[in-house]
């Protein structure tokens, strides 16, 4: 989980930034991002230990995700930055520039920037470093893990939130993707506000109301 790491720290950088996000499938609320950059000798010292069990975020329980973001955003030796783009800039530039656009923002959270970027899938344009993609790096990659883990915990809680704004829908147990339930309460309510219009479900149901 760290040869990445050590590649771009043999290669001279010395602030390695993993990043990755969450939401670009689901049809409801904004996309999120996340940019991690650890102290490289407590990555070293503690991927065996304290940070062994991060890896991509999908493989983890609810619980475990939420074990480590805490321990993620309160340790004086890791530095995050977590962004969002929303529902309408989704609807206006599309999904994948959307989620760029939120890598950017989270990258931009950091202060001072990193030497380079991890970046979980395919290149990215607009990052304001220079990046390394990694098809599959959330399980590939400490840093671009504990990016994946910050980014669906925060989306998970934004969510939750809306999910009290807009009853009916279930955003706390879907997260607003496409279930059965979820698209149940989409013919039976019709789209709310953050539902993201251009995608052909939602597309459909505004259409009939």
């Amino acid at each position: 989980m760290l040869r990445h790491e050590q590649e771009a720290w043999a290669g001279g950088a010395q602030r390695v930034a993993g990043v990755d996000e969450a939401g670009r499938g689901p049809l409801a609320g904004p996309v999120f991002a996340a940019a991690v950059v650890f102290d490289r000798d407590f990555l070293i010292a503690e991927s065996p230990q304290a940070l062994q069990g991060i890896h991509d975020s999908k493989q983890l329980t609810a619980a475990r995700r939420n074990h480590y973001y805490a321990l993620l955003t309160t340790c004086p030796r890791v530095q995050i930055g977590i962004a969002s783009a929303s529902v309408a800039e989704i609807d206006e530039l599309n999904i994948l520039r959307a989620t760029h656009l939120a890598m950017a923002r989270a990258i931009a959270r950091l202060d001072p920037p990193p030497d380079l970027a991890l970046v979980d899938g395919r290149p990215v344009k607009g990052l304001p470093v220079p990046h390394w993609a990694i098809v599959g790096g959330d399980a590939a990659s400490r840093s671009i893990a504990a990016a994946s883990i910050l980014a669906k915990v925060a989306r998970d809680r934004v969510m939750t939130e809306l999910a009290a704004q807009y009853p009916g829908y279930g955003f706390e147990r879907h997260k607003g993707y496409g279930t059965p339930a979820h698209l149940a309460a989409l013919r039976r309510l019709g789209p709310c506000p953050v539902h993201r219009r251009s995608f052909a479900p939602v597309a459909q149901r505004a259409f009939a109301f």
